[in-house]
């Protein structure tokens, strides 16, 4: 267990433990925020995630079961259970909410309209009409972009970098996120110049990926592009699972994907945005409006390899890759 992780715990069940008139004679008016995750709340990276949000807020001064109380829901990609959650969450009468990714601001916005929301995990949020502009988002939403479209670019480089002798590659993509879409767009630009053909694969649920892998990895030179949907974050053993059966190389877009097996990732610390926004949050309630606050693009990048899947792989690790690595898992 993590420490963010125990540290989740600790202030859950300190919160628990509260009577409600002590925790609003400690502290005055008790606000209520509202969290709308797109995992399930036994996976370690919702734990970690709202560990994040926890302490970065009660390093401003926000305790749980003090002068905060924080809600969660936990829609495990469902659209469904975004939907119902999103109202239980506003019925609730929040002073804020934070929703990850597009699939959980979009119930949340059709529910209502003047509740704050800040995002985390969101790509291309003004192209999927989420908010005005970055500098300016308007309405009620701001929040923190987990990743670019360019990203494609780079992941496709470094499957390259990798394993050259790669002629085929497979793009695991949501097709129902017009991000998945576009990063696939984005990949397929750039793959003539590196020789290479690009194909896609759909997410939908754990069959059809395995479905769409198994059909795409009999040939010889392959590999393989995992983009960010939440989709590819819930079936993610899964996909690693396949990718080691078919001896693909795999590049992912977020660090757990690595922790968890595979074989390396480029993209943010989705975890460490949770504390950025809880920044967002801290000065929404003091009030502050979403419009007036620019979304942020992530900052930093990080690279996370793991050695013991490189070498069941048979694949030699290019050693410009392991010198600017920030993670190496041996």
């Amino acid at each position: 267990m993590t420490l963010r992780r125990r540290s989740f715990i600790t202030l859950l069940g300190g919160a628990a433990s509260w009577p409600l008139a002590a925790r609003a004679q400690q502290g005055g008016r008790v606000r209520r925020i509202g969290v709308l995750m797109n995992l399930a709340s036994d996976d370690p990276e919702s734990a970690d995630r709202a560990a994040a949000l926890a302490q970065g807020l009660a390093e401003l001064g926000w305790t749980v079961g003090r002068n905060v109380e924080i809600v969660y829901r936990w829609a495990v990609g469902d659209p469904e259970r975004f939907r119902r959650y999103a109202e239980e969450l506003v019925a609730l009468m929040p002073d804020l909410i934070v929703a990850h990714g597009r699939q959980a601001v979009r119930p949340v916005l059709q529910t209502n309209r003047t509740v704050p929301i800040v995002f985390v995990g969101m790509v291309d949020p003004v192209g999927t009409g989420i908010v005005e502009s970055l500098a300016r988002p308007g309405g009620n939403v701001t929040g923190f972009m987990t990743i670019e479209l360019g990203m494609g670019v780079k992941w496709l480089e470094l499957l390259m970098q990798i394993s050259p002798s790669v002629k085929r590659v497979a793009v695991l993509r949501d097709p129902i996120q017009g991000s998945g879409l576009s990063l696939f767009a984005a990949i397929q630009a750039v793959a003539p110049l590196l020789r290479v053909e690009v194909s896609p694969v759909n997410v939908d649920d754990g069959d059809e990926i395995e479905r769409g892998i198994n059909a795409f990895a009999p040939g010889s030179n392959d590999g393989l592009i995992v983009t960010v949907s939440t989709l590819a974050q819930i079936h993610r053993d899964r996909i690693i699972a396949l990718a080691a059966r078919h001896r693909l190389p795999a590049v992912y877009p977020l660090r757990f994907f690595v922790t968890s097996g595979g074989l390396i990732s480029y993209g943010p610390n989705q975890t460490d945005q949770y504390r950025q926004a809880a920044g967002y949050v801290d000065r929404i309630l003091k009030g502050e409006k979403p419009a007036d606050l620019p979304v942020q693009a992530p900052t930093k990048f990080e690279t996370v390899v793991n050695l013991k899947t490189a070498k069941a792989l048979g694949l030699p690790m290019p050693p410009s890759i392991l010198a600017t690595a920030d993670e190496v898992i041996e």
